[in-house]
Protein backbone atom coordinates (compact mmCIF):
# COMPACT_ATOMS: atom_id res chain seq x y z
CA UNK A 1 0.00 0.00 0.00
CA UNK A 2 1.46 3.49 -0.68
CA UNK A 3 2.10 5.50 2.04
CA UNK A 4 -0.28 8.04 0.25
CA UNK A 5 -3.12 5.26 1.00
CA UNK A 6 -1.90 4.25 4.26
CA UNK A 7 -2.34 8.09 5.26
CA UNK A 8 -5.47 8.06 4.40
CA UNK A 9 -7.06 4.55 6.21
CA UNK A 10 -5.21 5.67 9.19
CA UNK A 11 -6.37 9.30 9.48
CA UNK A 12 -9.93 7.50 8.32
CA UNK A 13 -9.55 5.11 11.62
CA UNK A 14 -8.70 8.29 13.85
CA UNK A 15 -8.00 12.05 12.64
CA UNK A 16 -5.33 12.45 15.12
CA UNK A 17 -1.74 12.77 14.27
CA UNK A 18 0.74 12.29 17.36
CA UNK A 19 3.38 14.84 17.85
CA UNK A 20 6.21 13.32 20.15
CA UNK A 21 8.34 16.11 20.62
CA UNK A 22 11.89 15.51 21.97
CA UNK A 23 11.47 12.12 22.64
CA UNK A 24 14.18 9.98 22.88
CA UNK A 25 15.38 6.85 21.21
CA UNK A 26 15.19 4.58 24.20
CA UNK A 27 11.21 5.73 25.09
CA UNK A 28 10.31 6.07 21.81
CA UNK A 29 8.79 2.30 21.37
CA UNK A 30 6.58 2.73 24.45
CA UNK A 31 5.81 5.84 23.88
CA UNK A 32 4.41 5.22 20.48
CA UNK A 33 2.74 1.61 21.60
CA UNK A 34 1.19 3.83 24.25
CA UNK A 35 -0.15 6.19 21.33
CA UNK A 36 -1.39 3.23 19.47
CA UNK A 37 -2.93 1.20 21.75
CA UNK A 38 -5.12 4.67 22.98
CA UNK A 39 -6.45 4.69 19.04
CA UNK A 40 -3.88 7.24 16.99
CA UNK A 41 -2.20 5.20 14.06
CA UNK A 42 -0.21 8.22 12.72
CA UNK A 43 2.69 9.23 14.76
CA UNK A 44 5.42 11.68 14.02
CA UNK A 45 8.97 12.32 15.80
CA UNK A 46 10.09 16.56 15.26
CA UNK A 47 13.45 16.25 13.68
CA UNK A 48 14.81 18.65 16.76
CA UNK A 49 14.23 15.97 19.21
CA UNK A 50 17.24 14.06 20.50
CA UNK A 51 18.81 11.61 18.13
CA UNK A 52 15.38 11.26 15.56
CA UNK A 53 16.11 9.37 12.72
CA UNK A 54 17.51 6.51 15.31
CA UNK A 55 13.43 6.83 16.78
CA UNK A 56 12.08 6.91 13.88
CA UNK A 57 14.11 3.33 12.87
CA UNK A 58 12.79 1.76 15.94
CA UNK A 59 9.35 3.26 16.02
CA UNK A 60 8.80 1.97 12.28
CA UNK A 61 10.37 -1.05 12.56
CA UNK A 62 8.25 -1.97 16.01
CA UNK A 63 4.83 -0.28 14.49
CA UNK A 64 5.33 -1.99 11.33
CA UNK A 65 2.11 -1.32 9.10
CA UNK A 66 -0.01 -0.96 12.34
CA UNK A 67 1.14 2.73 12.08
CA UNK A 68 2.39 5.35 10.09
CA UNK A 69 5.25 7.00 11.50
CA UNK A 70 7.38 9.95 10.08
CA UNK A 71 8.91 13.02 10.91
CA UNK A 72 8.19 16.53 11.62
CA UNK A 73 9.69 20.03 11.37
CA UNK A 74 11.12 18.74 8.38
CA UNK A 75 13.28 22.00 6.74
CA UNK A 76 15.55 20.72 3.84
CA UNK A 77 15.62 18.06 1.31
CA UNK A 78 18.83 15.72 2.81
CA UNK A 79 16.33 15.39 6.01
CA UNK A 80 14.06 13.64 3.53
CA UNK A 81 16.26 11.11 2.58
CA UNK A 82 17.06 10.22 5.73
CA UNK A 83 13.55 10.19 7.46
CA UNK A 84 13.01 7.65 4.14
CA UNK A 85 15.94 5.77 5.13
CA UNK A 86 14.83 5.40 8.59
CA UNK A 87 11.78 4.21 7.26
CA UNK A 88 9.54 6.79 7.88
CA UNK A 89 6.83 7.59 5.53
CA UNK A 90 5.44 10.62 6.27
CA UNK A 91 7.30 14.50 5.98
CA UNK A 92 5.85 16.89 8.04
CA UNK A 93 6.68 20.62 8.22
CA UNK A 94 5.89 24.17 9.96
CA UNK A 95 6.24 25.69 6.50
CA UNK A 96 5.64 25.79 2.82
CA UNK A 97 9.02 24.71 1.48
CA UNK A 98 7.98 23.62 -1.79
CA UNK A 99 11.98 21.58 -2.30
CA UNK A 100 10.94 19.62 0.91
CA UNK A 101 7.44 19.00 -0.59
CA UNK A 102 9.14 17.60 -4.15
CA UNK A 103 11.67 15.65 -2.02
CA UNK A 104 8.84 14.14 -0.34
CA UNK A 105 6.64 13.19 -3.08
CA UNK A 106 9.41 12.16 -4.81
CA UNK A 107 10.26 9.66 -2.76
CA UNK A 108 6.98 8.37 -2.28
CA UNK A 109 6.64 9.69 1.17
CA UNK A 110 3.43 11.46 2.46
CA UNK A 111 4.33 15.60 2.28
CA UNK A 112 1.93 17.90 4.97
CA UNK A 113 3.62 20.83 5.32
CA UNK A 114 2.39 24.02 7.46
CA UNK A 115 0.36 26.92 5.75
CA UNK A 116 -1.44 29.93 7.29
CA UNK A 117 -2.45 31.77 4.26
CA UNK A 118 -4.25 30.80 0.70
CA UNK A 119 -1.17 31.47 -0.81
CA UNK A 120 1.09 29.41 1.32
CA UNK A 121 -1.96 26.33 0.50
CA UNK A 122 -1.65 26.87 -3.33
CA UNK A 123 1.98 26.72 -3.29
CA UNK A 124 2.18 23.25 -1.47
CA UNK A 125 0.12 21.97 -3.37
CA UNK A 126 1.22 23.18 -6.77
CA UNK A 127 4.17 21.33 -5.65
CA UNK A 128 2.58 17.76 -4.88
CA UNK A 129 1.88 18.24 -1.20
CA UNK A 130 -1.45 15.60 -0.40
CA UNK A 131 -2.74 17.06 2.55
CA UNK A 132 -1.78 20.47 4.42
CA UNK A 133 -1.40 21.76 8.43
CA UNK A 134 -2.87 24.61 9.30
CA UNK A 135 -0.19 26.34 11.65
CA UNK A 136 -0.27 27.69 14.43
CA UNK A 137 -4.07 27.38 14.87
CA UNK A 138 -3.62 29.41 17.76
CA UNK A 139 -3.48 32.39 15.83
CA UNK A 140 -6.47 31.62 13.25
CA UNK A 141 -10.19 30.65 14.25
CA UNK A 142 -12.72 28.15 12.67
CA UNK A 143 -14.21 31.14 10.34
CA UNK A 144 -10.50 31.49 8.84
CA UNK A 145 -10.71 27.41 8.11
CA UNK A 146 -14.31 27.45 6.78
CA UNK A 147 -13.08 30.17 4.62
CA UNK A 148 -10.63 28.68 3.01
CA UNK A 149 -11.88 25.28 2.78
CA UNK A 150 -14.56 27.03 0.40
CA UNK A 151 -11.73 27.45 -2.12
CA UNK A 152 -9.17 24.76 -1.42
CA UNK A 153 -10.14 21.08 -2.87
CA UNK A 154 -12.90 19.23 -1.05
CA UNK A 155 -10.75 15.77 -1.04
CA UNK A 156 -7.71 17.61 0.75
CA UNK A 157 -6.98 16.40 3.94
CA UNK A 158 -6.49 19.74 6.24
CA UNK A 159 -4.97 19.25 10.15
CA UNK A 160 -5.13 21.96 12.64
CA UNK A 161 -1.90 21.74 14.64
CA UNK A 162 -1.30 24.08 17.91
CA UNK A 163 -3.40 24.25 21.05
CA UNK A 164 -6.12 21.69 20.24
CA UNK A 165 -7.50 20.16 23.35
CA UNK A 166 -9.84 17.45 23.56
CA UNK A 167 -13.13 19.70 23.83
CA UNK A 168 -12.54 21.85 21.49
CA UNK A 169 -12.48 19.74 18.33
CA UNK A 170 -16.04 20.32 17.01
CA UNK A 171 -16.24 23.68 16.31
CA UNK A 172 -12.86 22.72 13.90
CA UNK A 173 -14.32 19.64 12.52
CA UNK A 174 -17.45 21.65 11.72
CA UNK A 175 -15.80 24.27 9.56
CA UNK A 176 -14.24 21.72 7.37
CA UNK A 177 -11.15 20.18 9.34
CA UNK A 178 -10.21 16.96 8.75
CA UNK A 179 -7.98 16.04 11.82
CA UNK A 180 -5.68 17.43 14.31
CA UNK A 181 -1.88 17.37 15.42
CA UNK A 182 -1.01 16.73 18.99
CA UNK A 183 2.09 18.14 20.24
CA UNK A 184 2.51 19.05 24.31
CA UNK A 185 -1.25 18.14 24.99
CA UNK A 186 -0.55 14.35 24.23
CA UNK A 187 3.39 14.20 24.88
CA UNK A 188 6.01 16.18 26.89
CA UNK A 189 9.39 14.68 27.40
CA UNK A 190 9.24 12.79 30.72
CA UNK A 191 5.41 12.43 30.57
CA UNK A 192 4.96 8.14 31.11
CA UNK A 193 3.55 5.88 28.88
CA UNK A 194 0.20 5.31 30.71
CA UNK A 195 -0.45 8.99 30.95
CA UNK A 196 0.51 9.50 27.59
CA UNK A 197 -1.96 6.29 26.52
CA UNK A 198 -5.05 7.86 28.67
CA UNK A 199 -4.33 11.23 26.65
CA UNK A 200 -4.55 9.55 23.95
CA UNK A 201 -8.14 8.38 24.72
CA UNK A 202 -9.34 11.83 25.27
CA UNK A 203 -8.24 12.99 22.35
CA UNK A 204 -9.76 10.04 20.38
CA UNK A 205 -13.05 10.73 22.57
CA UNK A 206 -12.84 14.11 21.57
CA UNK A 207 -12.51 13.89 18.06
CA UNK A 208 -15.69 11.46 18.43
CA UNK A 209 -17.72 13.99 19.90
Amino acid sequence: MTAEADFARHLGTSPLVAIIRGVTPEEVVAVGEAILAGGIHIIEVPLNSPHPFESIDRLSKALGDRALVGAGTVLDTLSVARVKDAGGRLIVAPNTNAQVIGAAVQAGMVAAPGYFTPTEAFTALDAGAQALKLFPAEAATPSVLKAQRAVLPKDLPVLVVGGVQPDGMRPWLDAGANGFGLGSGLYVPGRSPDEVHARARAYVAGAAK
